[in-house]
């Protein structure tokens, strides 16, 4: 193999592949990436067995072939050569080596043979459609926080996409921790009716949201009951989905909340931050007493002391007292697109419904804590 790329080019694309990578590896070809040269260009592949992404660059190439090198090392270098700089690959059969050389910078390193490096894109994928990767973006954006970190529970760490019925086809993301829940939805695509109902692991999540960077580019996306295939551009991530069966999530999302609160959610953010500083590390609650047009926030901490803040609100409904983790309310808040924020409350122990007061296709359901 002997090829050249512009280093900025493959910066970009060693940035994308190598998060794959995990840097503490039983099998050894697993901390590598496969270079392949073709008349397309350069290939540059990664994979942890659960995701794989592809990304082919253009280049020019003398010799095709392929290889394997440790991802991050290479990574590395080419992120420390200077910019504007030519890269060429070569490899020596003979020796396993290949010859990284730019400018006057040469480097020598050791490689595996590319046939013993998995394919994990193997398989018929049963439902195809596209999208704008804005809307893709904004459907992982609204929802990823609140996917749970605890892997006993393993069904919930990913994103449930699917398709829903709400006036009209919808393709929805859920994700839940079990204290709090985050639901958007966009007009589904032509070719997503009749999906299977699909669990994204939060890794892939974690890439699909770099990779759909560019709004305006459209995005394919490929499924079965098995795996998900995301194509933007010159991009192809492929990944393992989590098999086990997402909860019910419809029957917690409230319908009878009567008491509605419309907070301005910049006062409310800066609010809930400044008096949770007191706030105990394990527990972040924070008290919300809301009466007739105001919100007092409280919080106290024997250790460290209390804090309260008034700000002023929009509700017209009987007081109540109700707490909530701080935490949890600045991720919520983060995600409202609108100026003001709309919080429907039933009584201190039930959930409470956010939302934007113009129903942007996203809401938020928090489970209220004892303060």
């Amino acid at each position: 193999m002997k090829v050249t790329v512009e280093r900025a080019e493959l910066l970009k694309s060693l940035a994308h592949v190598h998060r794959v990578v995990e840097r503490r590896n039983t099998i050894p070809i697993l901390a590598n990436v496969l270079l392949r040269t073709d008349a397309r260009g350069l290939a540059l592949r990664a994979t942890d067995l659960d995701i794989e992404i592809v990304e082919t660059i253009a280049a020019e190439v003398a010799e095709e072939g392929a290889t394997t090198v440790p991802a991050h090392t290479i990574y590395d270098i080419v992120r420390k050569l200077p910019e504007g700089s030519q890269v060429q690959f070569e490899t020596s059969g003979d020796r396993g080596t290949l010859t990284v050389r730019a400018g006057r910078s040469r480097f020598a390193l050791q490689t595996l043979p590319d046939t013993e490096f998995p394919d994990l894109a193997a398989g018929e994928m049963s439902h195809r459609f596209t999208l704008p990767a804005g809307e893709l973006k904004r459907l992982v954006d609204k929802t990823q926080f609140a996917i749970s970190t605890e892997e006993t529970r393993y069904y919930l760490n990913g994103i449930y996409l699917h398709v829903a019925e709400a006036g009209g086809p919808v393709l929805r993301a859920v994700a839940t921790d079990g204290h709090r829940l985050a639901q958007a939805q966009t007009a589904a695509p032509a070719g997503a009716a009749g999906m299977p109902g699909v669990i994204v692991p939060r890794k892939a999540v974690a890439e699909i949201q770099r990779l759909a960077e560019d709004g305006d580019a459209e995005v394919t996306v490929e499924l079965s009951t098995a795996k998900i295939r995301v194509s933007l551009d010159r991009v192809v991530l492929t990944s393992k989905l989590i098999d086990g069966t997402f909860p019910d999530y419809g029957r917690v999302i409230p319908v009878g909340n009567d008491k509605t609160l419309v907070v301005d959610k910049a006062d409310f953010a800066s609010a809930v931050d400044r008096v949770s500083t007191v706030a105990s590390e394990r527990g972040r609650a924070v008290k919300l007493s809301i009466a007739d047009g105001k919100l007092t926030l409280s919080v106290t901490n024997p250790d460290s002391g209390s804090a309260t803040e008034e700000i002023e609100v929009e509700y017209a409904a009987e007081p109540i007292d109700i707490g909530f983790n701080s935490r949890y309310l600045l991720d919520i808040t983060s995600q409202i697109e609108g100026g003001t924020a709309e919080l429907k409350l039933a009584d201190p122990g039930s959930p409470t419904l956010v939302q934007d007061p113009d129903k942007r296709g996203a809401l938020y359901v928090l489970m209220p804590m004892r303060v």
